[in-house]
C-alpha cells in the first residue's frame, strides 16, 4: 500500500507546507537526504494551541502535547513531500513512497520547569511515522525539553529522511 493510500486509510491528508517564519526553507534535499526545519503544529495555517506543556493549571496536558507533535510530523512529512517534488519528483503525498527511512527525529517541548515526559510528548511524532510509513519510519530520535518555541508554539518536529531512487 502506498503512502497516500495509507493516510487516507488514517483519514488524514498530507498539509499545504506552512510558510517559513523567517530566513530559512521548509525542507532542504541533499543528494538522497531530506533535512526538514523544525515544523510547528499549524493547522489550516494557525497554532491549535499555545503555551507550556506539562501537568497542571494553565498548562497543555502532554496527551494533547502529542497531539500536536503528530500534526507537526505531518507538517514535516508535507516539508520532504515538496522538497522531493521540487526536485522533479512526484508530488504529494505519493512523493513519500520515494523515503527508504526515517534516520533522524528532533522533537522540541516547551515544557515546564517541573515537566520531564517529553519523551512521552514526541511519541505522537514516532507513532504517525510508523503508522503512515511502515518500517520505514522507524528511527533514532531525540526528545528534548525548551524554555520556548517559536510563537509560543507547544512543540516542535524535525526530520532527517533517506530517499530511495
Amino acid at each position: 500500500m502506498g503512502v497516500a493510500a495509507r493516510l487516507a486509510e488514517l483519514g488524514l491528508e498530507l498539509p499545504t507546507v506552512a510558510a517559513p517564519l523567517a530566513a530559512y526553507v521548509p525542507a532542504l534535499r541533499d543528494g538522497d537526504t531530506v533535512w526538514t526545519s523544525g515544523q510547528l503544529p499549524f493547522v489550516a495555517g494557525a497554532l491549535p494551541a499555545t503555551g507550556k506543556v506539562g501537568d497542571g493549571a494553565g498548562l497543555i496536558a502532554p496527551d494533547e502535547a502529542a497531539g500536536y507533535a503528530r500534526t507537526a510530523a505531518l507538517n514535516a512529512l508535507a516539508a520532504v513531500a515538496a522538497a522531493v517534488a521540487a526536485d522533479g519528483g512526484p508530488t504529494g503525498a505519493d512523493a513519500l513512497d520515494r523515503i527508504a527511512h526515517v534516520v533522524k527525529v528532533v522533537g522540541f517541548v516547551a515544557s515546564d520547569p517541573a515537566f520531564t515526559g517529553q519523551p512521552g510528548v514526541v511519541n505522537g511524532a514516532s507513532l504517525l511515522l510508523h503508522e503512515v510509513l511502515g518500517d520505514a519510519g522507524v528511527h533514532a530520535r531525540s526528545a528534548v525539553g525548551v524554555a520556548v518555541l517559536p510563537m509560543d508554539s507547544p512543540v516542535e518536529v524535525e526530520l532527517v529522511v533517506r530517499l530511495r531512487d
